[in-house]
Order: C-alpha cells, then sequence, then structure tokens
C-alpha cells in the first residue's frame, strides 16, 4: 500500500519520512537480497528487524541508522507481536524512514500481513517488498528443486507450530498426496508428530525428505533420509533452528543437484577419485 508517489524527500536516500516498508531479507545469503531491499537498507532512519536476519544483512544498514532488535523465537519474544505492531506505528509517526525488515519474505509465515492491518488501521503509509523465503532458497541451496515433471507437480507451504503453541491442525490427508512437495517452516518441534501424522494418513514411508539448517549461508548443513528416518537422523545430526523441512520425491534429486557448501565440495572430492 502506498498512498503517494514515490519522492526524493527527507527520510533518508529516496525514502519519504513518516513511511514503513516491509521488506524482505531473504533466507540470510545478502547477495538474495533485492536491489530495492538493499537500497532501503541503505537509506532507512530506522531499521526494526528480526533474528533470522543474517549478520552479512544487517552490515548493509547505512551508517547513523539506528537499529531495533525485535526477534522471535518460540517461546521466547523479545518483543510481542503487538508491541512490534504498536512500535512501528509510533516511529512513523515521529516523522522518520522506517524499514521493517523480516527474514524471508514478510507474507509467508512472516506476520508481515499482521503488521500491514495494523499500519493502514492506524492511517500510516507502507509498502511491501517481498524476499526470498526460505523454501525456494533453502531448497534450491540443498538442491532441491520444489517442482519437478513426474516428481511433483504442486508444492505446499505449512507451519510446524501451532498459533500459540496449540497443537497442530493440518489436512494431514491432503499433504499426503505424493505428486506435492511439503515444505515444513519452524518444523523442528514437532517434526516426530509431522512425519507420524503424515505416514498415519497414507504417506510413504519411504518418501525422500530433507532437513536444511541455516539454508544460503555458510553454517548451511543438510540432512537427507526418509519420512519415516528424518526425525531420528535431525537427532543424530543435532540440527538446530533455523531449519526448514522438505519432504516429497524431489528430494531424491539433492545429491546430483547438490552445487552450494559441504555437500557440493563431497561430491565434487568423488568425481575427481
Amino acid at each position: 500500500m502506498s498512498a503517494h508517489p514515490p519522492s526524493d524527500s527527507p527520510g533518508g536516500a529516496g525514502l519519504r519520512p513518516g513511511m514503513v516498508y516491509l521488506v524482505g531479507a531473504g533466507p540470510g545469503d545478502p547477495e538474495l537480497l533485492t536491489v530495492k531491499a538493499a537500497r532501503l537498507l541503505a537509506g532507512a532512519e530506522v531499521v526494526v528487524y528480526d533474528r533470522l536476519v543474517s549478520p552479512p544483512i544487517l552490515d548493509l544498514i547505512g551508517p547513523g541508522t539506528s537499529r531495533i532488535y525485535a526477534g522471535k523465537a518460540l517461546d521466547r519474544h523479545h518483543l510481542p507481536q503487538d508491541e512490534i505492531n504498536q512500535l512501528l506505528v509510533t516511529l512513523a509517526r515521529t516523522g522518520r524512514s522506517v524499514v521493517r525488515l523480516k527474514g524471508g519474505d514478510p507474507y509467508i509465515f512472516g506476520r508481515g500481513s499482521e503488521e500491514a492491518a495494523c499500519l493502514a488501521a492506524a492511517g500510516i503509509p507502507f509498502e511491501v517488498v517481498p524476499g526470498i523465503t526460505a523454501a525456494a532458497g533453502g531448497a534450491a541451496y540443498a538442491g532441491i528443486p520444489l517442482t519437478h515433471r513426474g516428481l511433483a507437480s504442486s508444492v505446499r507451504f505449512l507451519t510446524g507450530h501451532g498459533a500459540d503453541n496449540m497443537a497442530l491442525c493440518h489436512d494431514w490427508a491432503g499433504l499426503a498426496d505424493p505428486n506435492t512437495t511439503l515444505v515444513v517452516y519452524m518444523g523442528l518441534t514437532n517434526l516426530g508428530d509431522i512425519v507420524e501424522q503424515l505416514i498415519a494418513h497414507g504417506m510413504d514411508p519411504a518418501t525422500p525428505a530433507a532437513a536444511v539448517q541455516a539454508a544460503t549461508t555458510p553454517a548451511q548443513r543438510r540432512v537427507v533420509a526418509t519420512v519415516a528416518t528424518l526425525a531420528e537422523a535431525v537427532e543424530k545430526a543435532d540440527l538446530e533452528p533455523p531449519t526448514l523441512l522438505v519432504l516429497g520425491r524431489v528430494v531424491e534429486l539433492a545429491e546430483t543437484l547438490a552445487w552450494f557448501g559441504a555437500e557440493a565440495a563431497t561430491l565434487a572430492r568423488q568425481a575427481s577419485g
């Protein structure tokens, strides 16, 4: 939403004052930022950022810009969402240009729409700058295409934990479709329940599955298993958040298509040997 055309009025380089930009930072690699996102970071007067925004991206924030941390982890919120919403309104009303920097894409499990709704209700102008969501970036860097002819004709994104820590409530039978790739955000805590439900509702236990930690960053780690063995493999590898889960037949291409990080280096050594 933008009530006025862009201008070069005060409030940073080319940024309008009293404006909030909901910006997607992507999955971690700073080179995956959009050109617009990088420009807004360089010109913002205030940046309110999340826990999953990587340090190299924070380094792109302009000198002298105020930084406010608003990170959230499961059961550990530095600022509750309601307070973040009000903070954005308050900052914009001081006449400053504000970037709300969110990991991945603001509108995919990022609560960006809740913040946008609050800004709209308060009459604060805002713009949304999409980012590469973890599903697209993380899977690609792990060597996994989300769709592939003959393996997957659709893809579904789902959250791995319920609202307010309630039990997960998904259409498990629908999710067990063998022609669909499932990408689970924030799924480590309930991984055992997720795979149990999928198998109970018809998913082949031998379906390939993967977990990708810290995707697109130098710290990326990848585990490839099956739906039946994924929880055990993740525990053995001691993976920690942020970890993305990918379940579906496309995961069988992970070894062939590995190109980033330790997995690609291992394959290269094997090929040369």
